[in-house]
């Protein structure tokens, strides 16, 4: 109770240069905690992968389509449990800056594959029966202002052309860091299209997506998958729907490097920061250890309350910057939300925040603390 009482007090001493100190901590520890939801969310897409989803694409590479009468062929594989494919179609609405994800699908047998897309079964119904019906995620419905029933023009890129869909079904994510800023349409309508327009095209996909029954025999059935097309036109790549995220942000690793090494950067700044002020704190104050050794206390305890006020110091900051980054991750979630479909301030980044925290407090007490402790009672008291 003492110790704690001489760390309180000598927090009071130096209102201003604590207070700033402590603001520039938190400023700090809230810059980490976003670089680090930034990361986070450009892997959301793969922490939100099912173990038991398989994606198979052409070997050579994703814009290379595949028949579709290779269905029939991977649904008789042991193992397959769902089947269901699409192509990525890229068009835009009404201009080229209104760009989002969107994808032509079997639409049935892709909302059975994929139950974290929830849709009421009213929508769900009038999306099956409507062949240009297409569903919209709840933020990309509220970007665009989009409601049930409204004709949507889109125009197409990969498949050029005007495109009409009709929102039939506007649908939540079941868990948080499901993406609702997608849109998918029927896989049939633009094959009917395709059938006319560029026959070459048409009866093609641009990837399977397939459920297993258990996710320790996603290997064996991916390897009998590709076995089946093996020396074929067309041969298949099967991995898991982890492994085909992680092939899209390998593109941009250097840059989730540099955001990781930023954020490295930021903690070691604040962490001399905070040992300047403890270093001036402690030079101030080495009168009152020696009296302090004087009076009995060892040189343990003396460390230990330079320790301590470090340490409080920091923790004080980690903890406001931890309460800041709530309602600002929540900002940038709402301005950003097209560029980062997913931003979410998660219990581990906020758990590496006080850690991070702790360690700048421990760290920048450690050299105060020992030069605290080694002070000899005659050579200050005698100056």
């Amino acid at each position: 109770m003492l110790t704690l009482k001489f760390v309180l007090h000598n927090l009071a001493r130096h209102p201003l240069r604590n207070a700033l100190t402590v603001l520039g901590i938190a400023i700090s520890i809230m810059a980490f905690g976003l670089l680090r939801t930034t990361v986070e969310a450009w892997y959301a897409g793969v922490s939100a992968s099912a173990a038991n989803r398989l994606v198979t694409r052409n070997a050579i590479s994703l814009v290379f389509p595949l028949p579709i009468a290779y269905a029939g062929k991977i649904r008789a594989v042991e193992g397959v449990t769902h089947l269901s494919w699409g192509n990525w179609f890229g068009a835009y609405y009404v201009d080229e800056k209104n760009f989002f994800a969107n994808f032509t699908v079997d639409m049935r047998s892709y909302l059975d594959l994929y139950p974290e897309f929830v849709i009421a079964d009213d929508q769900k119904a009038a999306l099956l029966r409507d062949r240009k019906g297409m569903a919209v995620g709840a933020k990309l419905a509220r970007r665009f202002g989009w409601k049930l029933g409204d004709t949507v023009p889109l125009k197409g890129t990969i498949y050029p052309g005007d495109w009409n869909v009709v929102v039939r079904a506007i649908y939540a994510g079941r868990y948080p860091n499901t993406d609702e800023t997608q849109a998918f349409f029927h896989w049939e309508y633009l094959n009917e299209r395709m059938k006319v327009e560029r026959p070459a095209r048409a009866d093609h996909v641009g990837f399977y997506m397939i459920g297993v029954d258990r996710a320790e025999n996603a290997a064996r059935v991916a390897g009998d998958i590709d076995a089946r097309f093996r020396n074929s036109l067309a041969e298949t790549l099967t991995e898991t729907e982890q492994a085909f995220q992680l092939g899209f942000i390998s593109m941009s690793e250097a840059i989730i490097m540099a955001i990781r090494l930023v954020s490295g950067i930021v903690i070691v700044i604040i962490m001399a920061v905070a040992a300047n002020t403890m270093a001036m704190s402690a030079r101030e104050r080495m009168g009152e250890f020696a009296t302090l050794k004087a009076l009995g206390f060892g040189g343990g305890y003396v460390a230990l309350l330079v320790t301590g006020e470090a340490l409080a110091l920091s923790l004080l900051g980690g903890a406001a910057g931890c309460a800041l980054s709530v309602p600002v991750t929540r900002v940038i979630a709402h301005v950003l939300g097209d560029y980062f479909p997913v931003f979410l301030l998660s219990g581990e980044t906020l758990a590496l925040q006080g850690a991070a925290s702790a360690v700048v407090g421990l760290v920048a007490g450690a050299l105060p603390a020992l030069r605290a402790r080694r002070v000899r009672i005659a050579d200050v008291l005698g100056r």
